[in-house]
């Protein structure tokens, strides 16, 4: 199980917006993006920031309450990119869904994104902590595709949406090592946005209550 102990509403003993934790939160990034999961420790973090091992433990004392900090502030920043730009009143919700698949694509292809994400991965597969939050992050994300693929075709059930969120949140991710920042096909990414943003909106109009089912069976995987 998950030691969701370490995970309270407030994660370690800590004030946003002080100099010392945004010290402590500017290191952690950049240990993560530039040196990756291996150096990930509360000892390089401390020296990344000029701090005391004892300060910063103080401020958090587990690696994994500044990974839980680290990606609720990325959502944070979603949620704030979401509400200038895709909750518009005169927006269709088609437009709203290929807005999202815009955004996590375009923001693929930062050094950010291409990185952090790699090495989250990397430590979730050996970090239960870390990858229970992993998975939380990806759920909310996968809200957020679900309430306008829901809105766009609302005779699907809530398993059917899931599923093509699913498919859909897969499917961009899985574009990281080859389109990602400085990966071999970067400058494919455009072209890739462009065929994303269209197909996946008429996917989900055009798929009706009880073909992903068919599929399955003609699969012979059930």
């Amino acid at each position: 199980m998950p030691d969701t102990d370490l995970a309270p509403a407030k994660p370690g003993i800590y004030s946003r917006g002080t100099e010392t934790v945004d010290a402590i939160l500017k290191a952690a990034l950049t240990v993560l993006l530039d040196e990756g999961a291996e150096a990930f420790t509360i000892r390089r973090v401390a020296a990344a920031c000029n701090l005391r091992v004892g300060n910063v433990s103080y401020h958090f004392p587990k690696k994994e309450m500044l990974i839980q900090v680290l990606l609720d502030d990325i959502m944070e920043k979603y949620h704030a990119k979401l509400e200038v730009n895709v909750r518009q009143p005169s927006l269709s919700d088609e437009d709203r869904l290929k807005l999202v698949i815009f955004i996590c694509l375009d923001d693929i292809c930062t050094k950010r994104t291409t990185h952090l994400f790699t090495e989250l991965w990397a430590l979730a597969n050996h970090n239960d902590f870390v990858a229970e939050r992993v998975t939380a992050f990806y759920a909310k994300v996968h809200e957020v595709i679900g309430e306008y693929v829901q809105r766009i075709n609302p005779a699907l059930s809530s398993d059917e949406v899931h599923t093509l969120c699913l498919f859909i949140s897969a499917s961009m991710e899985g574009t990281t090592p080859f389109l990602g920042y400085r990966k071999p096909w970067n400058e494919k990414m455009p072209a890739i946005i462009g065929i994303s943003t269209d197909w996946f909106v008429e996917l989900v109009k055009s798929i009706k209550p009880g073909d992903i089912a068919r599929k399955i069976k003609a699969t012979g995987l059930e």
